[in-house]
């Protein structure tokens, strides 16, 4: 079938780097802590969209090319952490919401919550900004189509579309299993303001060590 082989094996594999926790699996926490289930949803979205560009990119050659290169990858690397480092810094210094009869300070507009679309984007930037999700389309995916396929490219979209949606409906539940746990701490901003910097903490310590990897 469009040259794909053990298409089942390629099922389980999916399935078991799903349900093993990684920088997206943070980031929709860390989202769904923040602002709730709607936001870690569409954050998931947005991670999502940046797989349907690494299946793009694996299918027309552009994740050999960029992960054959080391300029290329140290350029992609080290902008990934200082993002994850810039998310990680706003949830730790996020002030907590004030209370229904306090007037919000004017300082608070810089700390607001991220609109849906603000989410998406940053989910999206999050997922393409990491190198080590470009080596795995380049090392992995090449391993289910036969070499000798004149049907290539088709096997790869097959293959992205089957990772995308999968990895789209395991990030949703673990977006609304957050978002649930979190709506009980709703009324309690000195707890959500803890789980905000630790959440955050870990999205300092996953830039830190993204720009510490190597190939």
């Amino acid at each position: 079938m469009l040259g794909i082989t053990h298409f089942a094996f390629f099922v389980v594999a999916v399935f078991l780097l799903n349900v093993t926790p990684g920088p997206d699996t943070a980031y929709i926490v860390g989202r769904s802590v923040a602002q709730g289930r709607s936001a870690g949803l569409v954050s998931a979205l947005g991670i999502s969209g940046g797989c349907c560009v690494h299946s793009l990119a694996c299918a027309f050659g552009l994740t050999a090319l960029l992960a054959a290169s080391a300029s290329a990858f140290t350029v992609v690397k080290f902008a990934g952490a200082i993002y994850l480092v810039y998310l990680g810094a706003r949830l730790i210094f996020t002030k907590a919401a004030p209370a229904a009869d306090e007037p919000a300070p004017a300082a608070a507009a810089s700390t607001a919550p991220r609109s849906l679309r603000q989410l998406f984007v940053q989910g999206f930037c999050t997922n393409v900004l990491n190198p080590k999700v470009v080596l795995f389309f380049v090392s992995f995916f090449p391993q289910f189509v036969v070499p000798g396929s004149p049907h290539k490219a088709l096997a790869f979209l097959a293959l992205g579309a089957v990772f995308v949606a999968m990895s789209t409906v395991w990030n949703s539940f673990v977006a609304w299993i957050a978002g649930s746990v979190t709506r009980r701490f709703s009324g309690k901003p000195g707890v959500k303001k803890w789980l905000d910097r630790t959440v955050g903490s870990a999205f300092v310590g996953l830039g830190v060590k993204l720009a510490t990897a190597t190939r």
